[in-house]
């Protein structure tokens, strides 16, 4: 039977599940759980990748040979496209950032030398 992931793993996305709602925190613990076994499998497809290349030969029929992209790279390319999704979900989950206090924003739109 597969493990499943660590603490410290999973650690790495609490901020966004605490900020869930409580009916959004099943959905994200679903998400995160996603995220981290595409970033295991993600990383075993890169390092075989690696090794082997982006190419693989193939035999059809008796003599007839060629070479394709690898079964790793299409199932990678694929799997890449899905974690993306899914840490843009977990992103959204997270509150909007408060607005900047009204004095900064003033700072900021004077460059620091209006009158106070």
């Amino acid at each position: 039977m597969a493990k499943g992931p660590s603490k410290k793993e999973l650690g790495r996305f609490a901020d966004t599940y605490k900020a869930a709602s409580p009916e959004q925190q099943k959905i994200c613990l679903q998400l995160i759980l996603n995220a981290v076994f595409m970033e295991e499998q993600l990383t075993a497809l890169q390092a075989q990748i690696r090794k082997n290349g982006v190419k693989s030969e193939y035999q059809n029929g008796e003599n007839q040979w060629g070479e394709k992209k690898s079964v790793e790279v299409d199932v990678y390319n694929a799997m890449i496209k899905n974690y993306a999704a899914v840490i843009r979900q977990l992103g959204d989950m997270l509150p909007q950032a408060p607005p900047a206090d009204d004095e900064l924003m003033e700072f900021l739109k004077t460059g620091g030398g209006g009158a106070r």
